[in-house]
């Protein structure tokens, strides 16, 4: 099956638009910020920026990968702006956010792989927006341990790392990061007493006895949070959705990830990386 099916019903996304989208919008664009939301074409950006939230995303906006399930633009990224850890810190302080989310692009043509912009930009928010609660989503860093200790210092309350998909596809959607790599990502996270957290795509062809693997896989890592989405299509030059998975299955995979010890789930077709993200700071 690919994206030139047409969707199910509850794939549908009821856009809107209201004066709090359009202020979040203004920011974004006057700022010059990359977002995760646009770059990404998440189907919740109407939801969340007309609630004034964004997933931000630093390091630029040009990817040094190709994974087939991203629509980020890649290629040779332009040096890191000194500059963005403030305007990111600003605009936060602007749209007076109590959470924030922070992506980035992979950075593998930089020596540390944009770890010290990474945990410039954590301080710089924190300087700026001294009450804020901050969730980063960060890259495997080639699994250099140093490197996702740099993100650690920085004090972020949770730390993601998302798998994307099982073992056996891993290989077939991801331009270079590593199924094993990444759990060994998610380990150092947890071991540091950081919420670790992850996030996966469902309906590439995967089975349930896949995903429940993936689940075991985790726990046994120590990630405490999970969320789990629809795989999209971005456009038809990426790998091609093999099924859509109805809300009864999200809802069932839901529950079979509480009962193996999760401590919170997202589960729902639209359900994307950093959804209800002010909802997982663990109490």
């Amino acid at each position: 099956m690919s994206e030139r099916v047409k969707k199910p019903e509850w794939l549908k996304v009821n856009f809107g638009a209201n004066g709090r989208y359009t202020d979040t919008k203004r920011i974004v664009d006057e700022h010059k910020l990359h977002t995760i939301c646009s770059s990404g074409r998440c189907p919740n950006v109407g939801e969340c920026w007309g609630k004034g939230t964004a997933t931000f995303m630093i390091g630029g906006d040009i990817c040094t990968r190709s994974c087939k399930f991203c629509n980020t633009k890649t290629g040779k990224p332009q040096p890191l702006n000194p500059q963005e850890p403030t305007s990111v810190a600003q605009s936060i302080a602007l749209m007076k956010l109590s959470h924030a989310v922070i992506t980035s692009v992979d950075r593998d043509d930089l020596d540390d792989l944009g770890a010290s912009h990474w945990a410039v930009t954590i301080q710089e928010i924190k300087r700026l927006n001294p009450d804020i609660t901050i969730e980063v989503l960060i890259p495997d860093f080639q699994g250099r341990t140093n490197l996702i200790e740099k993100v650690v210092e920085a004090s972020p309350d949770i730390i993601s790392h998302n798998m994307e998909t099982v073992r056996r596809i891993s290989p077939m959607v991801r331009s270079a990061a590593d199924y094993d790599t990444s759990l060994l990502v998610l380990q150092r996270i947890a071991e540091t007493g950081v919420v670790a957290k992850s996030g996966i795509m469902v309906g590439l062809g995967e089975t349930e006895a896949e995903v429940e693997e993936l689940m075991d896989d985790l726990i046994r890592v120590g990630c405490q949070i999970l969320t789990i989405g629809q795989y999209l299509q971005p456009t038809l030059r990426h790998y091609p959705v093999a099924e859509y998975i109805h809300p009864q299955q999200f809802e069932k995979y839901k529950n079979t990830a509480l009962d193996k010890g999760f401590s919170k789930v997202e589960s729902a077709p639209l359900v994307r990386s950093s959804y209800h993200a002010d909802k997982h700071i663990l109490k």
